[in-house]
């Protein structure tokens, strides 16, 4: 390692960046270099400074954060070596009570310089496009899901109870529209609560439509089709998969994927004694949530249905033969383990940690080498 390399830690905000620099080598100085404004063109200007003052090797780190990925793009296009760390990896003393935005830019410069940083992946722009959207519909999904709690609760506030099979169904808002409130204020209340529900609605499927439109002009659509082949993995399942990590084959083995999602469990043992609880829940949420949803559809029997024969079409057999794999693995192992009187919780969490597996496994099929990957995309 030359000896001008400088490892250059950011502690980023909104307005602010706080600028800490180590010299390489174990025993090099760490020192607060200042405060600067939170724009682009006043980071250019401290490196460009730190590069005409010796600093040629410039080594650069801050947080994944609020703030995006705006300067790590900047700084890598300017050909600058530049990480974004996990927050959630970054090693911090147990015993230190004091924190500030200076100790932790220094933390960061040091800890890089020491190589004891983890790195998050970095979407493409066009990938970070895709997962916008897709969380985008997820925000919404939730807010539909809060305007009907909202409006069952003001009807049960009030003593309307529906005796239907079941909610939201043709029956059940005419069961609604037939309600009239004692008092006008009510009803007009009443009736903004059923149109907040109807918004939310349309707004889920107007993002759903974008979705489908968009995937298709998308780099990594042929992912996406291939991982539908699985049952349970519709076309919004499979985007927000892919639109969260990006190549699945960039994940060197399966039970990495797993534990990146978090769906591993967690252990907490010492000599002859071994413990292990839930699971980590670490990683990427999204998929995680997604997953478990679409592990559900594996309590019943294996099957090829009309609607996953639809999706089958058109893709390789190597693609064919994995997902008919899943099935038959996933829907007996669902079937034994709550046969074995399992939580149900537990072994739809089992069969979604498996489930990331075959994906992984189709990725590897559908995809080049991840070296070949690269060189096709290098102009992205």
């Amino acid at each position: 390692m030359r000896k001008n390399t400088i490892f250059v830690g950011l502690d980023v905000h909104k307005n602010s960046i706080d600028v800490a620099l180590a010299d390489a080598g174990r025993d090099g100085d760490v020192w607060f270099y200042g405060s600067i404004s939170g724009d682009l063109a006043s980071l250019h200007k401290v490196v460009r400074k730190l590069q005409s003052t010796g600093g040629a090797g410039l080594r650069l780190v801050y947080e994944a954060g609020p703030c995006g990925y705006d300067i790590y793009r900047s700084l890598t296009k300017m050909g600058l070596d530049c990480i974004v760390a996990a927050p959630s990896k970054i090693p911090r003393k147990s015993g230190d009570r004091i924190k500030n935005d200076r100790r932790d830019a220094l933390n960061l410069a040091r800890l890089h310089r020491a190589g004891e940083l983890t790195a998050v992946y970095v979407p493409t722009t066009d990938d970070e496009a895709m997962r916008d959207l897709t969380r985008g519909r997820e925000d919404a999904v939730k807010a539909h899901r809060v305007a009907r709690q909202v409006l069952l609760a003001f009807l049960l506030r009030h003593g309307y109870r529906y005796s239907g099979l079941s909610y939201w169904s043709k029956a059940h808002w005419g069961w609604i529209a037939d309600i009239k409130m004692p008092h006008r204020a009510q009803q007009i209340a009443l009736q903004e609560y059923v149109h907040a529900v109807h918004e939310q609605l349309e707004r889920v499927q107007r993002l759903t439509r974008q979705i489908q439109e968009l995937v298709a002009q998308w780099r990594l659509a042929p992912l996406v089709n291939a991982l539908q082949a699985l049952r349970g993995v519709s076309l919004i399942v499979a985007a927000t998969t892919v639109a969260e990590l990006g190549d699945l084959t960039r994940f060197d083995s399966a039970k990495q994927l797993m534990a990146y999602l978090g769906l591993i469990p967690s252990e907490h043992s010492s000599g002859e004694t071994v413990k292990r609880g839930g699971i980590t829940k670490t990683g990427n949420g999204h998929v995680r949530r997604t997953l478990t949803e679409a592990a559900h559809t594996y309590c019943h029997p294996a099957r090829e249905s009309r609607v996953l024969l639809a999706r089958l079409e058109g893709l390789p057999q190597e693609v064919r033969q994995i997902a008919w794999k899943a099935q038959i693995r996933l829907c007996g192992r669902f079937k034994r383990l709550m046969a074995r009187g399992k939580n149900r919780n537990t072994v739809i969490t089992a069969t979604a940690r498996e489930l990331a597996a075959f994906m992984w496994a189709i990725a590897r099929a559908i995809l080049p080498a991840p070296e070949e990957w690269v060189r096709s995309n290098s102009d992205l």
